[in-house]
């Protein structure tokens, strides 16, 4: 396929899509719902089914593949023990993807684990030697898990493994390296899976709710999540195995989100709904925030209460306000594109052609929603620029998310109007000043780096 983007477009297309995202929500939640990074009143309680970030990429070292990363359990301190960090025995954790445009799931990838506890009366320790191996009897807490391929044909069980254990330390996990590349294992259909604890790969500083970094951009050049940990769910899969009717070169769009259904007296509930990032921290207001993680995408075009927080934001208000910045014009118009369509040529203002669903030659009507957009079908980048698409990077961010995608600077950008001027904002150039994670990604599945085993507070104290 083409892709065509003018130096404008060029910048309303990266810009735009950061912080666009996900305002259609419900405003009576179906059931007590919450997800990402503590942005939602209920999911403070209940981290294990908290989903904070979604990742996928054209797989770097093996191009013929996608790789699916989404990450639950914020800010797992390192040395929490003695139980340390594991995935809710009692919840399905799926990544989604609609690769026709109906905003519904068409293929769906679900884990669901199991506990392994042999500890009993015996002991309060999450191992009682040195771990070497994933089935080490030194160990004695695992988890194991079943990966599902779910479609409209039915479910089928393409894997199952160990989940790599939290890193509690040296003494006890000599080679936390190998011991995590134990855990990486083949699925049927061709591919890889992988389950476990990882860095907190998203960079940024989250001082951003200090009145907008200090109201004088003073509080900037922290990255708030350096040294924390993560649980990771990471597939890398053929292309055809997501593309629409198995064709890449002909349908090679596919919107992508994770979500978290819990066990509760009635069924399964949706606890946690995310795609594209900072979604329902900045744009959905405090009162929808649990609203918006119980909802299908195939809901968000027909909540028109809401609609108004895409096409007049709150953000840009709170620039002008705080910064003296001038908000852009409304409506919004660009960031509707973006948001519920993807960028086509044919769907808006920004006249380009780079990730919505019309795109797919076998696709139908297109459905309005959020999610994050993939197109398959560009190369991956020889030298990849933090700022995506912004930076003339057409794999970056808001064409799906890289590992380094800068997906708060470009946020800042978006809300500050350059979507609508095709100009960057002088006066955010240098956005929170926290440009890349302090951990490189993995050249290799599963990409994301392993996690720390230093206590955060001693991490940077010199000590």
């Amino acid at each position: 396929m083409e892709l065509r983007i003018t130096p404008r477009s060029l910048v309303a297309v990266g810009v735009a899509g950061a912080l666009a995202a996900a305002s259609f929500v419900i405003l009576r939640p179906e059931a007590p719902s919450a997800s990402s990074h503590r942005e939602a009143p209920l999911i403070a309680g209940d981290p294990r089914n908290d989903n904070t970030d979604v990742y996928a990429f054209t797989s770097p070292d093996k191009q013929d593949t996608v790789t699916l990363l989404a990450n639950w359990i914020p800010f797992e301190e390192p040395n929490g023990g003695p139980n340390f960090y594991f995935f809710d025995v009692n919840s399905r954790y799926n990544i989604k993807i609609d690769n026709n445009g109906d905003a519904r799931p068409d293929v769906v990838y679900q884990w669901t684990f199991k506990n392994v506890d042999k500890r009993g009366n015996s002991t309060f320790l999450f191992n009682n030697g040195p771990v070497t191996s994933l089935n080490d009897p030194n160990l004695l807490f695992r988890q194991t898990y079943t990966l599902r391929k779910i479609t409209h044909r039915g479910a089928t069980v393409i894997g199952t493994g160990t989940v790599a254990p939290s890193n509690t330390g040296r003494a006890s996990m000599p080679d936390y390296a190998a011991l995590r590349a134990q855990a990486v294992d083949r699925v049927k259909g061709g591919g890889r899976q992988f389950a476990g604890q990882s860095d907190e790969a998203f960079f940024l500083d989250l001082r951003v709710f200090d009145l907008l970094y200090g109201g004088d951009l003073s509080e900037v050049g922290q990255d708030t999540t350096r040294g924390y940990n993560v649980h990771t769910l990471a597939l890398q899969v053929p292309k055809k195995e997501i593309a629409l009717r198995g064709d890449v070169s002909r349908n090679p769009v596919v919107g992508i989100w994770a979500t978290t259904d819990k066990w509760s007296p009635k069924g399964y509930v949706q606890v946690s709904r995310l795609g594209q990032p900072l979604v329902n921290e900045v744009v959905v207001p405090a009162g929808l925030k649990d609203a918006f993680n119980s909802i299908s995408p195939d809901k968000d075009a027909s909540i028109p209460e809401v609609v108004k927080r895409v096409t007049d934001p709150e953000l840009p208000k709170l620039l002008e306000a705080i910064y003296g910045l001038k908000a852009p014009a409304t409506p919004r118009n660009d960031l509707v594109e973006i948001f519920l369509t993807g960028i086509a040529k044919g769907n808006g203002p920004i006249k380009a052609d780079l990730n919505s669903q019309t795109l797919n030659k076998d696709a139908g009507k297109l459905r309005p929603a959020e999610m994050l957009r993939l197109n398959m079908a560009v190369p991956v980048t020889a030298n990849p620029n933090r700022l995506g698409v912004l930076g003339g990077d057409l794999q970056g961010f808001p064409n799906g998310r890289r590992l380094g995608d800068d997906v708060v600077d470009i946020a800042l950008q978006a809300m500050a109007g350059a979507a609508q001027t095709g100009r960057l904002v002088p006066a955010l150039a240098a956005g929170d000043k926290v440009d890349a994670n302090d951990q490189p990604a993995l050249s290799t599945f599963p990409y994301i780096p392993g996690p720390s085993n230093v206590a955060v507070n001693r991490a940077f104290s010199g000590s």
